[in-house]
């Protein structure tokens, strides 16, 4: 159902879009919390800021619609969720053990 915004007052359409807009606002927080609901403070994170290559961190603070996260050179960044990847550690002494099992191989495939 589509309203007809032929009839509202210049008013009428003021009040309306500033409506729309803090409802646009709101869902774009609502995803980016949703998205934060992925990770923990202290999640080794990674991403790829523009023109540069992946960094690694930790993540450190939730904000409103971003996470603080330390990197390993100790710089801080600000991220959107949405561009945050969380890093899965993996046992080096586990991965040299010539008796691996394809049980291991599965959880470690289901890990990344």
């Amino acid at each position: 159902m589509t309203p007809n915004i032929d009839n509202l007052t210049p008013t009428e359409l003021i009040d309306l879009n500033r409506r729309i807009v803090e409802r646009l606002k709101f869902l774009s927080q609502m995803r980016a919390h949703a998205r934060m609901l992925d990770f923990s403070v202290g999640d080794r994170v990674s991403f790829q800021p523009d023109g540069r290559p992946v960094l690694f961190g930790m993540l450190t603070r939730y904000n409103k619609k971003t996470v603080t996260v330390i990197t390993e050179s100790g710089e801080h960044w600000t991220v959107s969720p949405h561009l945050l990847r969380k890093v899965v550690e993996v046992d080096p002494v586990q991965n040299a053990s010539p008796r691996a099992t394809p049980q291991s191989a599965l959880a470690l495939e289901h890990a990344r």
